[in-house]
This record gives structure tokens, C-alpha cells and sequence, in this order.
């Protein structure tokens, strides 16, 4: 049996460089962007942006290869508060 999480991804996908739509099992949705000074340590792959279109969904958490990720929590809690998280 799978339990699902309010902030289980349901869908992912890239709006622009930098910028993805992400929707929630509940149906929340909205956006996750990234400011270019976040693009250090392990987010500095996303510097590429072939490698930034490469997203995916894993087990409902936004993915890069690599196992770079996204906390849906996190996520979850922003974009259901103000629409967007924005990671600076």
C-alpha cells in the first residue's frame, strides 16, 4: 500500500530556464524559481540548462539526475501560501 502526501508532485514541468510549474496530488500548483546566486554547491549543475530541462519526477519529489532534489515540503508549503517558492 502507498501513502501519499499532500505534497506528493504530480506533474513538473519547465516553464523557463530557472523557472518550473510544479502541481500537487491536492491540486495545488504553482511555481519554483531560482534566483542565479542559488546555483552553487549542489545546485550548480543547474548552471546548464540542458541539465536544468532534464527534471523529472521521482516517487513525487522533483528530480535531477544525480539524485539532486527538491524538498516537497518545503515546496509544498510556499506555493500553497503565496503561489511560488523562490529559492534565492
Amino acid at each position: 500500500m502507498t501513502t501519499t502526501l499532500p505534497w506528493d508532485v504530480t506533474n513538473v514541468s519547465v516553464e523557463e530556464y530557472l523557472k518550473l510549474h510544479v502541481q500537487f496530488i491536492d491540486k495545488t500548483a504553482g511555481y519554483v524559481s531560482f534566483s542565479k546566486t542559488r546555483l552553487r554547491g549542489v545546485f550548480e549543475a543547474l548552471k546548464d540548462p540542458k541539465f536544468f530541462n532534464r527534471v523529472y519526477l521521482d516517487k513525487g519529489v522533483v528530480t535531477w539526475p544525480g539524485e539532486l532534489d527538491l524538498a516537497p515540503d518545503a515546496m509544498y508549503e510556499h506555493i500553497k501560501a503565496t503561489g511560488e517558492w523562490v529559492l534565492e
